[in-house]
């Protein structure tokens, strides 16, 4: 992901790269970020300090994982830096901490940074006041076999977007896989399936099922360029802010 985020950057008349960030020992440590995608030197060597990069950026892309992520974030706090997070993962807990840190410091949190996806969520908000009460409402997914989270977070937020449009608790009201003899369906429920095979990217759909007729609203990533260009337009947005917690319906006006 961090190629893509630098290519991207790299293209973009209105950004500019500030620094990129590896892993501590990696061995491109040093090398020119541009001469490492392709697209020529960028005068920005990689290095695993962004403590020491700190003053190279305005605002920090973070496609990490949830321990890291919060490291990062106070990082940013304290220096008054904005951030753009589509780390997944992110617990109960990490997620107050994120509303805390946005106290101080512009942050846009999204599962999913593809536009696209962004749309689906507010397509399923629609669905669900429509035909919610009245259908079986299923979420399937599925991504390559090296993704270590499962529901996936596109999925979970979907699923969100559902239970509040619907009044429910998610928490309460989702099953996650089914196995053995499990009883008629309970409307009320939101069910999950996942896959986890070869290199598929990402793709998610949610099923609702009436008597009758179904309607199947569904996203497939074709290319991980839709991130990284979801992820510039989110920098775009909080560029001007100060502080406060968005995502990426914020930044594309569906709210």
């Amino acid at each position: 992901m961090g190629r893509m985020l630098v290519e991207a950057v790299a293209g973009d008349e209105q950004c500019q790269l500030g620094a990129a960030i590896i892993k501590p020992d990696d061995n491109l440590l040093g090398v020119d970020a541009g001469d490492l995608v392709g697209v020529g030197p960028l005068s920005v060597a990689l290095t695993d300090d962004l403590a020491a990069a700190i003053n190279d950026f305005d605002v920090l892309i973070d496609f990490t994982s949830p321990d890291l992520t919060m490291q990062n974030v106070e990082l940013c706090r304290q220096h008054g830096k904005g951030i753009v997070i589509g780390t997944t993962g992110l617990n109960s807990d990490q997620k107050e901490l994120l509303a805390k840190a946005a106290e101080d410091t512009a942050v846009v949190f999204a599962p999913n940074m593809s536009i696209g996806v962004n749309l689906v969520f507010k397509l399923l908000e629609m669905a669900a006041k429509v035909l919610g009460d009245d259908a079986d409402i299923e979420v399937i997914e599925a991504h390559h076999r090296h993704k270590v989270d499962s529901p996936s977070g596109t999925a979970l937020k979907m699923g969100e977007v559902v239970a509040d449009t619907l009044g429910r608790d998610l928490e309460k009201c989702a099953v996650y896989g089914r196995e053995g003899y499990t009883g008629p369906r309970d409307r009320e429920t939101i069910g999950f399936a996942t896959v986890r095979a070869g290199d598929v990217i990402g793709d998610h759909t949610v099923l609702f099922a009436c008597e009758g007729e179904r309607v199947e609203i569904t996203h497939k990533a074709s290319s991980r360029v839709i991130y990284a260009r979801g992820s510039l337009r989110a920098v775009r947005f909080i560029s001007d802010k100060r502080s406060g917690l968005y995502d990426m319906q914020d930044v594309l006006g569906l709210k």
